[in-house]
Formats: C-alpha cells, sequence, structure tokens
C-alpha cells in the first residue's frame, strides 16, 4: 500500500514538472526597449470602386498625346483584364485632357473585392513596359487608390451624383459595354496590320498606336452617328435629347 502511495505521488510530481515546464516554455516576455510590430493592415474582403490613373506627359501649345491611351489601354490593361475577368464585376476606361492639375490623364476604374484590387495594382507597378513609359517620361506619375480602404462600395458610387439615382446605377454597365467595344476596335484594328505582330520597340509602340489611333478616330467620325449614337438613341424610342446651346457637339 505505501509502495503504491509513492508510486502515486511520484507521478503527480513528474506531471507537474512537465506542466511547469510547458507553461514556461509559452510564455514569451519582451526583452528590455524592444517593441512588438502592430500586425499589417488586413485587406478588406468586400468589393467596391477602385481606380489606376496614369498621368501623361502633355507638352504645352500641343494637342494630348491621345495614342498613349491606346498604348496603355491594348498592350498593359487587356491582359489584366482578361487575367482577372472573373473577377471585376464592373469596369471602364477613362480619357481626358485639360490645361489643369490632373492634365492627360488616363484611368482604369473597376469595381472588384480589395484583394483584386491589390493584385492587380501590384501587377501594374511591376509592369515593364509601364516602367519604361515612365522612366522615359511618357507617364508623369501613376496614381493608384489604396485597397486598405474601400471609399466607394456601392454600385453607384462612381457614377455622376448629379444624375437621377437610376441612372447611377445603371450607367456603369452601359458605359463598360461602350469601353469593352472601344478596347476591341483597337484589337481588331491591330489585327489588319501585319506589322502588329513584329516586337517592336517603345519609340516603335509609340508611332505604331499612332496610325492605330488615326484608323480609329476616322472610324468614329464616319460611323459614330449611325453606329452609335443612332442605336443609342433607338434604345430610348427615338427620343429627343434636350441640348441648351447651339454648337458643335463631342459626345
Amino acid at each position: 500500500m505505501l509502495r503504491k502511495t509513492s508510486y502515486r505521488l511520484v507521478s503527480i510530481a513528474i506531471i507537474f514538472s512537465i506542466l511547469a515546464i510547458a507553461g514556461c516554455t509559452t510564455i514569451v516576455k519582451p526583452k528590455a526597449g524592444q517593441t512588438i510590430e502592430p500586425p499589417p493592415t488586413e485587406i478588406a474582403s468586400s468589393s467596391g470602386w477602385w481606380s489606376a490613373r496614369f498621368h501623361i506627359y502633355w507638352p504645352p501649345e500641343e494637342e494630348p498625346f491621345w495614342h498613349t491611351d491606346l498604348l496603355i489601354a491594348h498592350k498593359i490593361l487587356a491582359p489584366v483584364l482578361l487575367q482577372y475577368k472573373n473577377r471585376i464585376r464592373l469596369w471602364r476606361f477613362h480619357r481626358r485632357a485639360a490645361r489643369d492639375e490632373a492634365g492627360h490623364q488616363f484611368s482604369f476604374i473597376f469595381y472588384a473585392s480589395a484583394e483584386t484590387a491589390y493584385q492587380i495594382f501590384d501587377i501594374l507597378r511591376s509592369n515593364a513596359l509601364l516602367a519604361e513609359m515612365t522612366y522615359s517620361g511618357r507617364i508623369i506619375a501613376e496614381i493608384y487608390d489604396n485597397p486598405d480602404r474601400i471609399a466607394k462600395p456601392r454600385i453607384k458610387d462612381s457614377s455622376d451624383p448629379s444624375w437621377p439615382s437610376s441612372v447611377q446605377k445603371s450607367w456603369p454597365y452601359f458605359i463598360m459595354g461602350a469601353s469593352q467595344m472601344w478596347l476591341n476596335l483597337i484589337t481588331e484594328t491591330i489585327a489588319e496590320i501585319p506589322a502588329a505582330k513584329t516586337p517592336l520597340s517603345l519609340d516603335e509602340y509609340e508611332e505604331f498606336y499612332k496610325e492605330v489611333n488615326v484608323t480609329i478616330t476616322s472610324v468614329w467620325e464616319a460611323n459614330g452617328r449611325h453606329a452609335f449614337l443612332h442605336h443609342l438613341n433607338a434604345l430610348f424610342g427615338y427620343k429627343p435629347v434636350i441640348f441648351y446651346e447651339k454648337r458643335m457637339l463631342r459626345f
């Protein structure tokens, strides 16, 4: 009986020793002067609108280099759209040029998760052609939204707030289709140029997309009224659009 009691006491002592050792190994005290880094900012899981904007060099007294928009759209952004086609719900291009702080700016705007935005921006930042365009001064600045915060979570949040709510919610689908057609026009135009299959330097790319831009501009001038505006008007029962000024219009 005494021997069994001794064995029991020894066993209990061993168990307490193991627990004591295990407890000591799980407690890590920071050294004097040591700081504990906070965890990295988590990427939000919900979706929103994101923008990648490219500020393009525009010399004084000259027309904007519109062909640069085509080069960025076709050679840099089209592959991204193809890669993430199942993760981008809505997207569009935005082109503008005015003698103000923004100047000539080409934007890629898309609706997706913050994680997808983070990955797309990472791809663009590491794009070799884009880096060369920036290094050469053709692109003055690359501006990317911060995926850590979703500022525009709703579909209508990237539309003009002066529009009716129904238009704000519907317009992103319209402009995505128009942007896709414009991108397809670039692709189809290039497919008809045999030299397009030849590897090109940046200078040669620039001259090449100047040619493509001229062709697409002529397509718009000759066919825009019927192929684009007429059929858009037909969707609304051929009802007239009200204009308040008598002048030439650029839509």
